[in-house]
């Protein structure tokens, strides 16, 4: 959970400077970065809530069977 945390800090703290420097700089490759970021952090989140899922649900039921 830590980990998920510092992902989400630092990903927050991209987005606030990606919009500052669009908004000084007014160059549409900062918006583009920051998609990609998004896009990116997303997949990260889905994949350790797969993970989360996987080890709550299937493997604590893996292990009433045994």
């Amino acid at each position: 959970m830590l980990l998920l945390r510092l992902l989400l800090i630092l990903v927050a703290l991209l987005l606030v400077l990606f919009a500052a420097l669009y908004l000084f700089a007014g160059q549409r490759r900062y918006v583009q970065f920051a998609w990609q970021t998004m896009r990116f952090s997303a997949v990260i989140l889905l994949l350790f809530g797969v993970l989360f899922v996987l080890e709550r649900y299937v493997l604590s039921g893996w292990r009433l069977l045994f």
